[in-house]
């Protein structure tokens, strides 16, 4: 889709900067790709999440920074019924929506927002559903939120109530989520009327703590600091995203002094950044993973014997070590290490070679040709796609597989690879978004999940694994969703749907001018706590 700037900004992030009032403060991030768009909604991506549900949004409740815990919000409190399923919301009063050049708004957030924000998601009725052709809502439809949510409905002005059809433990955190943000009805309703409906996702409004200034595709996006912001306001005044695709400019970038902070170096360049004195690193274990998703629909692909086969035939601690540099531990399972219920006893196929074609030839599968695709950016759950997919190549091609590499531009690989059709495997991964195995297991796994429409690109639909998934959902208990999501990775496991890759320490390189900025255990990068010493 085509994002339309505001206003057209043909200088570097540099003049950008250059540009603001003398004593104001720039902060400038080098990201690593383009937004999809700036509605959080429609999307998946944290690159998307990043420049737009973040910096510009607030949900119901957030996470507490630099935890998955979950804290008030837009709702400054909530109550729970005995039964798990009616949610009571007091929504924060004086909470003002930004305003641009075309749009002032004439009330602050209220219910109103609340309702329009689920419903334009969950009802295919709603005239907003699909204000851009095509549109799917992507998480709201693989965490099957259309069956959960039975009604939300307006109290008074700032009184919402939220009834589901059945008890969902994870239910808080996942409306903290991106794809949760609250979005004006006013605002909607004004673009409506003005026949400019593609506004809403190329010239955002929110009540974040960032306000939109300006986009220019692939190159930079500008915000600046919202005066009016409900909660802590931001210590900088203007925020840029300098977008550098190349994790090697975005180092040369940092050092020289043209951002201040940049996501995903390459793993060779972790000693040297660790050396340099004008600059300073974080680090944490990564909520993630990262795997190769077969069409487990199409032949042979839909046979995990095959599945198995091709998973026996690829090197992955080769992987970890060429690809990460050591900087991962090889995945076994579909959620990382970190997370509670984290199944130890797995075993992960082996590396065999002989076993890998021993399997082909029982399954009577020879002579296979297959795609690999290979994603154009840099994710925290994996470095260098293409070089992890020419490896895989290499490897398959000792059991006389023949593997083709494709890829395409990241939005269009996005798209591609939800299509049922889609021939061959993707690379892709995971960061968790909110602490939760669900948002793994459900979202990327399950029957409710499955492409198009949801993000289970391997359209693997196992009535057993999700009905696992579905009892841990309504249950209350810990111990018992452990052991509930224990026995689905041996589902897993067994059934192979994906290759699993590895998962990754997350370094964050800065100038060592920047003080508070605060890692997130879900991948976030979010800005309103960062100084710059002068």
């Amino acid at each position: 889709m085509k994002l339309l700037s505001r206003s057209l900004i043909a200088a570097s992030a540099l003049a950008l900067s250059a540009a603001a009032p003398a004593m104001a403060k720039t902060f400038i991030y080098c990201s690593e790709a383009s937004p999809e768009g700036f509605d959080p909604a429609p999307y998946t991506a944290g690159t998307t999440f990043d420049a737009g549900a973040h910096p510009m949004f607030n949900r119901l409740a957030e996470f507490k920074k630099g935890t998955t815990e979950v804290e008030p919000g837009l709702a400054e409190s909530w109550d729970v019924s005995e039964d798990g399923t009616e949610y009571t919301f007091r929504l924060r009063k004086g909470v003002k929506f930004h305003s641009n050049d075309k749009y002032t708004p004439t009330r602050d957030f209220n219910a109103d927002d609340v309702i329009f924000s689920f419903d334009r998601q969950g009802n295919a009725e709603n005239p907003w559903h699909q204000y851009i052709p095509g549109i799917t809502y992507e998480y709201y439809t693989s965490m099957a939120m259309p069956d959960l949510v039975k009604s939300v409905e307006k109290v008074d002005d700032y009184t919402v109530k939220i009834t589901l059809n059945q008890p969902e433990a994870p239910f808080l955190a996942n409306i903290a989520m991106p794809f949760m943000s609250i979005v004006s009805k006013e605002y909607a309703d004004a673009l409506d009327a003005a026949g400019t409906r593609e506004e809403f996702n190329n010239a955002p409004i929110g009540t974040g703590p960032f306000k939109f200034v300006a986009y220019q595709k692939d190159a930079v996006i500008r915000y600046t600091k919202n005066a009016d912001y409900w909660g802590t306001p931001a210590i900088i005044d203007d925020l840029v995203f300098a977008i550098t695709p190349d994790a090697a400019v975005r180092l040369q970038k940092l050092k020289a002094g043209e951002c201040h902070l940049m996501p995903y170096p390459a793993p060779a360049d972790i000693a040297g950044i660790k050396a340099d004195s004008n600059l300073k690193l974080d680090e944490q274990a990564g909520l993630n993973v990262g795997y190769l998703a077969y069409n487990t629909t199409l032949a042979p692909f839909d046979n995990p014997k095959v599945r198995k086969a091709l998973n026996m035939a690829i090197n992955k601690e080769a992987i970890v070590a060429t690809v990460f540099e050591g900087q991962a531990e090889p995945a076994k399972n579909p959620i990382p290490p970190t997370m509670w219920s984290y199944n130890e006893s797995i075993v992960d196929d082996p590396y065999d070679p002989e076993a890998s074609k021993k399997l082909l030839e029982e399954a009577g599968v020879s002579g296979l040709s297959m795609e690999i695709w290979a994603m154009p950016v840099q994710r925290p759950y994996m470095p260098n796609a293409r070089r992890t997919a020419e490896m895989m190549q290499e490897d398959l091609s000792k059991v006389g597989v023949k593997a083709e590499i494709v890829s395409y531009e990241w939005g269009e690989y996005l798209d591609k690879s939800m299509e049922p059709g889609r021939t061959g495997a993707v690379i892709l991964g995971w960061t968790g978004d909110n602490g939760d195995p669900d948002n793994f297991l459900s979202v990327l796994l399950s029957c409710a999940g499955a492409a198009p429409g949801g993000a289970n690109r391997a359209f693997w639909c196992n009535e057993d694994f999700s009905a696992l998934l579905q009892k841990a959902k309504v249950s209350s208990d810990p111990a018992e969703r452990t052991k509930l999501y224990e026995e689905a990775q041996v589902i897993f496991k067994d059934q192979a749907p994906w290759f699993t890759i590895a998962h990754s320490t997350q370094y964050v390189p800065m100038s060592n001018k920047v003080s508070g900025f605060v890692m997130s255990p879900l991948g976030d990068f979010t800005f309103e706590t960062v100084d710059i010493a002068e």
